[in-house]
């Protein structure tokens, strides 16, 4: 075991003893900017999770509440993003333009400006392009840690060795590490040095959003598919954030885009995300800048991926029938009496498997969609990435035996329960799993993705 990982046990463990006083808000830490809950799919897991911040490793078993003390975890289904990662080239990019815009233009007069014109190194390069990040690695090796600790009974040594934890990942380099990350985490945890253990690489489940023909054409590479995002950038409230930031840096309004912005934030929560700074970048947004960008980024996510057009959700309908084909499956073969084949299966991809399959099943939808028009309105929305989405962000399945054919299914995000939308059973945080299945039953029968994601061709015109 990693001298790292022993720390972070003891650490732990005298948590657990009473010895560390208490959990500190984002607040207590000058090295958390202050706007960092609003850094959507670029956030930090801890931001989520704060009581992680004290102790990486710290689970809270309560929340696991079945409804009788017989039942029995017997199959896991984990959908996990990757980790913490580099910036992608194209961002990149945009962070360079915009480092050096402020370098070479930039009159403010105040110390952080200074700093970012004469001290701070732009040292992130096209190269990195997405690649797991040290802090990614250790993002995933914690929550498997964790994992383990809240479902000992299928997250074991004994299960592990036993070749009963499957892991299926994206081909992305940043998810088969974050796979690899995953599994040290176990193996270092229990000191298993003797077997090597697999995984599978499947884009088809993983990435289904590239190799759905209908998303790529009407969304994905549709130019024209985000008139609200478009709308929103050209709006008020985007305008007085580019405004402040133009007079924040003392440069001409007419310097500052929407895109320069973006830039901005990306360079605040990287350096954050990645080396826990709270950098000069940040002083760039005040709270409310922060809400604002936020939206923006929410809407791009709304329309691209998420409730914005019925075709996002339903490209995901391979892994939506995968995961229940997995529940299926242990379901009957622990009604048979048999031992459950497959315990766990840890499935490794990205915030763009999530977000559809969230949506496909009815999670954070508000009753309004989001619009250019309606910012002050969404306020309190359902829809923020920031909570949703962080880095190694998770959607657990655990199906339990509750005895006498009561089989449950327990849904939890990040690592905290969430009920099923629509589900109004007495035990709505642990349903029936039959009842789970009528809920869906449409999408059972239907949402064939061969069926959905296929183009139709234009009749010839006569």
């Amino acid at each position: 075991m990693t001298t790292t990982l022993w720390k972070l046990i003891l650490i732990h463990v005298t948590a657990a003893a009473g010895v560390s006083c208490c959990v500190q808000s984002p607040g207590d830490h000058p090295n958390i900017p202050a706007i960092a809950k609003y850094f959507c799919t670029k956030g930090r897991y801890e931001e989520v999770n704060p009581h992680l911040v004290e102790d990486i490793l710290a689970v809270n078993t309560s929340i696991l509440q079945p409804p009788s003390a017989q039942c029995r975890v017997i199959h896991l289904t984990a959908i996990v993003r990757h980790g913490t990662r580099y910036p992608t080239a194209k961002n990149v990019k945009k962070m360079q333009r915009f480092h050096e815009l402020v370098r070479k233009e930039a009159r403010g007069l105040q110390w952080w400006v200074r700093e970012i014109r004469t001290r701070w190194k732009m040292w992130y390069t096209e190269d990195m392009d997405g690649r797991l990040a040290r802090k990614g690695v250790e993002d995933l090796k914690h929550l498997a840690v964790r994992l383990s600790k809240l479902f000992p009974s299928v997250i074991s040594e004994a299960t592990l060795r036993a070749a009963l934890v499957e892991f299926i990942t994206s081909s992305k380099h940043r998810c088969v590490n974050s796979t690899l990350s995953f599994q040290a985490g176990l193996t270092e945890l229990w000191d298993i040095k003797d077997v090597e253990f697999d995984h599978t690489v499947n884009d088809a489940l993983m990435r289904f959003f590239d190799q759905c023909t209908k998303y790529v054409r009407d969304v994905g590479d549709n130019p024209s598919a985000m008139p609200e995002l478009d709308k929103f950038q050209q709006g008020p409230e985007m305008n007085r954030v580019l405004q402040k930031i133009a007079d924040r840096l003392g440069v001409p309004y007419a310097l500052i885009t929407a895109d320069m912005a973006e830039a901005a934030l990306y360079l605040c929560a990287y350096e954050f995300a990645i080396k826990t700074e709270n950098s000069p970048w940040c002083r760039l947004f005040d709270e409310v800048d922060a809400q604002v960008m936020e939206y923006l980024i929410d809407l791009k996510q709304y329309w691209k991926r998420g409730y914005g057009y019925d075709i996002n959700s339903k490209s995901s309908c391979i892994l939506f029938h995968d995961v229940f084909s997995r529940l299926d499956k242990a379901a009957e073969t622990n009604r048979l009496g048999q031992q459950v084949t497959e315990a766990v299966t840890v499935q490794v991809g990205h915030a763009e498997t999530l977000l559809p399959l969230l949506t496909l099943l009815g999670f954070f939808k508000d009753t309004v969609p989001l619009t250019a028009s309606n910012y002050a309105s969404q306020a309190q929305r359902s829809f923020r990435t920031s909570l949703m989405l962080p880095y190694a962000a998770n959607l657990v399945l655990a199906l339990y035996d509750c005895g006498g054919g009561d089989v449950r299914l327990q849904p939890l995000l990040n690592e905290k329960p969430v009920t099923f939308p629509g589900l109004t059973d007495g035990q709505a945080s642990m349903p029936l799993y039959e009842e789970v299945k009528k809920h869906y039953k449409d999408l059972l029968l239907g949402c064939d993705f061969e069926t959905e994601c296929q183009l139709f061709e234009k009749p010839a015109e006569v």
